[in-house]
């Protein structure tokens, strides 16, 4: 763990932050080569990646305010955490689709085909940042003794986010990582065998991470809210996972028609 990657006096310069912005970028411009290889509209889609990155932010600290609320009431100075504390994915995943389908069909770009574009990307930028996330202490597992288990020691780790030190503890973020990375290599392996459509690495994406999500919430040990006798994310995972079966099953039987023309801006 190292949650501190320069320390230069009046400046600190925080592993986490690096490598979350290295999530959004690397996602970011693989979500533009693939947009170059289907030739849709490289200004759009940047734009869109922008629109994305804005509201994933603010999607997952949103997330974790609702998730910790009790926390913020009792204690509103802990408003300050979320400045430096990434938020909840599942968070910053609903608010960024939600907007994305919105600037889609406001700009004209072809909706499914253009999901399909930023999926592998969603999930590359998620590799990275769950390092983030490791270096940084946070999103811990619960103690076990498995042999791969990890020992955090950082104060700094247990002042900023809470870690718990010097016990042996899943590696949560590693799982995460290992399996976002598969389902990249999944996503990016299959993407043109089979019946293809459009929509289909999209939903494929959101199924398998729902799957991924709910597994790894098990060994998870940091609470942020629940519901009924699951875990916020697991919860979410419940409702994700039958929707994008439905939707995969919907999209394989319409197809969507010719890309429409991006409409100019006014």
């Amino acid at each position: 763990m190292h949650p501190i990657l320069l320390d230069l006096g009046p400046a600190t310069i925080y592993t986490y932050g690096v490598l979350l912005a290295a999530a959004y970028l690397l996602g970011l411009k693989l979500a533009m080569v693939r947009a170059k290889a289907r030739g849709l509209d490289q200004a759009r889609v940047l734009d869109l990646g922008i629109y994305i990155i804005i509201s994933a932010l603010v999607g997952a600290k949103l997330l974790l305010v609702i998730t910790d609320f009790n926390t913020f009431v009792s204690d509103p100075s802990e408003l300050i955490t979320l400045a430096r504390s990434g938020g909840v994915f599942y968070g910053g995943l609903i608010l960024a689709v939600v907007v994305a389908l919105w600037y889609i069909r406001r700009i004209g770009l072809p909706l499914w085909t253009t999901t399909d574009v930023f999926a592998p990307g969603i999930a590359l930028g998620h590799v990275v940042g769950r390092f983030g996330c490791f270096f940084a202490g946070c999103c811990w597992g619960k103690p076990t003794d498995v042999p791969w288990a990890i020992t955090f020691t950082n104060p700094y780790a247990a002042a900023n986010v809470g870690t718990p030190l010097n016990v042996p503890l899943h590696p949560t973020q590693l799982y995460e990582a290992g399996a976002e990375a598969l389902i990249l290599a999944l996503l990016l392996a299959t993407e043109k065998k089979g019946r293809t459509y459009p929509g289909r690495t999209f939903w494929v994406y959101m199924l398998l991470y729902a799957i991924s999500r709910f597994v790894i919430e098990f060994y998870r040990n940091d609470p942020r809210g629940s519901v009924l006798m699951f875990s916020t994310s697991q919860f979410i995972s419940i409702v994700l996972a039958p929707l994008a079966v439905i939707m995969l099953v919907v999209l394989s039987r319409a197809g969507e028609p010719a890309p429409e023309r991006v409409r100019k801006a006014a």
